[in-house]
This record gives C-alpha cells, sequence and structure tokens, in this order.
C-alpha cells in the first residue's frame, strides 16, 4: 500500500510545473481558464434561450387555440409548461455549481503561479 502512495506522490509530483517554465504555464493557463469563461456562457444560455423559447410557444398554443383543444390538452399543455419552468432552475442551479468550479479553479491557478513565480525569484537568487 505504501509503494502505491509513493507512486502516486512521483506521479502527482511529476505533472507540477517548474519555475523554469513559467512564462508557458502562464500562457496555457490564461488559455484554459478562457475556455472555461467560453464553455460556461454557452453552458449557461444555450437551454435557458431554448427552454424559455419553448415555454413562450406552449403559452402562446395555450391562449390562442386553448379553447378549441379541449380542457385535458390545454392541462396537459399547462403541465409541460411547468416542467420546462422546473427545467430552467435546474439548468441555472447546475450553472452556478459549475460557475463556482471554475472561480475555485482560478483561485487555485492563481496561487500556483504565485508559488512559481516565488521558486523562480529564489532561484535567481540563489544562482548570484
Amino acid at each position: 500500500m505504501e509503494k502505491q502512495n509513493e507512486s502516486l506522490r512521483d506521479r502527482l509530483l511529476a505533472r507540477l510545473p517548474q519555475p523554469e517554465n513559467l512564462a508557458a504555464y502562464q500562457e496555457e493557463t490564461a488559455a484554459m481558464l478562457e475556455k472555461n469563461e467560453k464553455a460556461l456562457f454557452w453552458e449557461k444560455w444555450a437551454p435557458q434561450v431554448q427552454t424559455w423559447i419553448l415555454f413562450t410557444i406552449l403559452i402562446i398554443i395555450d391562449s390562442i387555440w386553448g379553447p378549441r383543444i379541449g380542457k385535458t390538452a390545454i392541462i396537459a399543455i399547462d403541465a409541460f409548461a411547468v416542467v420546462l419552468l422546473l427545467t430552467s432552475m435546474i439548468h441555472s442551479v447546475a450553472d452556478n455549481v459549475s460557475r463556482s468550479k471554475v472561480n475555485l479553479l482560478k483561485e487555485i491557478k492563481q496561487v500556483q503561479l504565485q508559488v512559481l513565480e516565488l521558486q523562480a525569484s529564489l532561484q535567481k537568487t540563489g544562482s548570484r
């Protein structure tokens, strides 16, 4: 068991960026965070817009053709509209969770970059 933990530790430490690669790591981090921001935008708005368009169509159908299509059909349309609203709320919660994850990732990367900068400055002063 201890051997497996050492192996995992070695693999994790091998993935850490080195102070010599600070500029490349900063660019990579900025690109990753920009990609996450774009994904969050589409994750938030695409389902919301689709849900609200369909909800609006259902309400229009309900108000215009409601008296002609019967009470059972109106109840079904209204129930589906409520399901769409609940789905929209669930998407909002999922979006908040995703945004929190990305914000946490930003904070972690910021701390990691600061540590790398400190290591780089210590290496420069130590090599003098």
